[in-house]
């Protein structure tokens, strides 16, 4: 069923759960798995983790195996997914030796899925962003080494936020190879305050993406490196809606000033999905980013993702030729000038 080229409708924002890869990080660092699976609980809430367990034991095939996640793209009418990790593979708390051996296997693993349906599905490795001064050797091994389009990345890790100066040769060098860099946070710093309702997913990651991406405007990262490819899980989280203040900011506040114009002005330097899960906020996004920054996007197939995220684009009231450039045109023109290995 798959088009070819500028037709295909494409999915940019897609997961690949490592079941074996996680085992292995459990049995060296038993204490240390532990230990995060406690944050995990204390940012979540015990309801919560019983309810995502449940649902990743409903949804396991599609999350593990290559031809139910090519059966469930065929129903969706999606001809490509960009495949990154799971989140909870980035591994945060990780010391260097395992941050490097972790992360090797997670290129190796989505490498290994992608390479078995070449023509439907494109590669997104990740980088130990807790150790900066590894990530542009990571950031090779995923793009150079094997092939990948880029890394996923969350919105901090550890002390190192995205405006930190330690990241800067990670960002030149994701210029340079015109590697996509797939911001996806994983866990909120708000902590306990979130642990009920859902409210770590629900509040939680709109907020870390946009606390992420503030951070990478205000810092001037975009002004250094115009050349990124950045593209913002959930749409970029409350950002978009509420950059008016950051602008008011930028304006009054003489610390807020790190950046050469206001922040509204780079919202259309960044790409974001479309998992927003509200057609108003869905135009929106079109306005203030302009069609050609945003990607077709599902989260699959988490439940919080987009069941149908195909319709849900063709249901926004957005032109016909926007529509075009979203399900697949922008994504098509992002991988077509991209370093290959």
């Amino acid at each position: 069923m798959s088009r070819i080229g500028r037709d295909e409708v494409t999915d940019v924002h897609a997961h690949l759960l490592m079941p074996a890869l996680h085992a292995e990080v459990e049995r060296r660092v038993p204490g240390e798995v532990q230990a995060a699976a406690a944050l995990d609980l204390r940012r979540n809430g015990l309801a919560s983790i019983q309810a995502s367990g449940h649902m990743i034991r409903d949804r396991f095939a599609r999350l593990t195996s290559v031809e139910a996640r090519l059966a469930a793209m065929n129903g969706q009418g999606v001809d490509r997914q960009w495949v990154s990790p799971s989140p909870n593979h980035f591994y945060p708390w990780a010391n260097e030796g395992l941050a490097s051996w972790a992360t090797g296997e997670v290129n190796r693993l989505i490498a290994e899925h992608v390479a078995s349906a070449a023509d439907r599905l494109v590669g997104l490795g990740t980088v130990p962003l807790q150790h900066p001064h590894l990530v542009v050797d990571a950031l090779d091994d995923a793009v150079l080494g094997r092939g990948l389009a880029g890394v996923e990345i969350s919105s901090f890790a550890g002390d190192v936020e995205l405006s930190d100066e330690r990241l800067e040769p990670f960002w030149a060098r994701a210029a340079e190879l015109r590697a996509v860099i797939f911001l996806h946070p994983f866990g909120c710093s708000l902590d306990e305050r979130l642990d009920r309702f859902y409210l770590s997913n629900t509040v939680g990651q709109p907020t870390e993406n946009a606390v992420a991406i503030s951070h990478l405007i205000f810092a001037g990262v975009l002004d250094r490196h115009p050349g990124l490819r950045l593209v913002a899980a959930h749409g970029g989280g409350y950002l978009p809606t509420a950059i008016g203040r950051s602008d008011r900011a930028w304006r009054v506040r003489p610390e807020a000033r790190g950046c050469a114009h206001a922040p509204s002005t780079y919202l259309s330097k960044i790409w974001f999905d479309t998992v927003v899960h509200d057609e108003r906020a869905m135009r929106h996004l079109v306005e203030v980013a302009g069609a050609d920054r945003v990607l077709l996007g599902s989260d699959f197939p988490f439940d919080m993702g987009l069941d149908d995220p195909v319709a849900f684009v063709r249901g926004a009231g957005l032109q016909e030729t926007d529509v075009t450039r979203i399900l697949g045109e922008n994504a098509a023109e992002l991988l077509r000038t991209r370093v290959r290995a």
